[in-house]
């Protein structure tokens, strides 16, 4: 399986943008010089905040999606490393 990777971007307005590769190092190049319109070419600067390594690109896609769902403050939480928030957010929405 090829390597892939689920990352989060410091959009310059304060939000976050998720999404997924397999090259890390060239698809944030191509953030930062607004190669892709929408969302991250009207937020620039962007800054690299997390990011995970995955060994199938599917558990990628899949993780990919679940952070896509999740609050500012979630999101936030899982940036921090800090786990025991992310549970309490999770378990705060049932």
């Amino acid at each position: 399986m090829k390597k892939s990777w689920v990352y989060i971007l410091l959009c310059s307005d304060g939000t976050f943008y998720t999404g997924c590769t397999t090259n890390l190092k060239q698809r944030i190049e191509q953030h930062r010089e607004g190669l892709f319109g929408g969302y991250t070419a009207k937020r620039r600067p962007l800054k690299l905040v997390w990011y995970e390594e995955f060994r199938d690109i599917n558990n990628a896609i899949d993780m990919e999606r679940k952070i896509k769902k999740w609050s500012q403050a979630k999101k936030r939480a899982l940036i921090k490393g800090d786990f025991d928030t992310i549970s309490k957010l999770a378990k705060s929405k049932n």
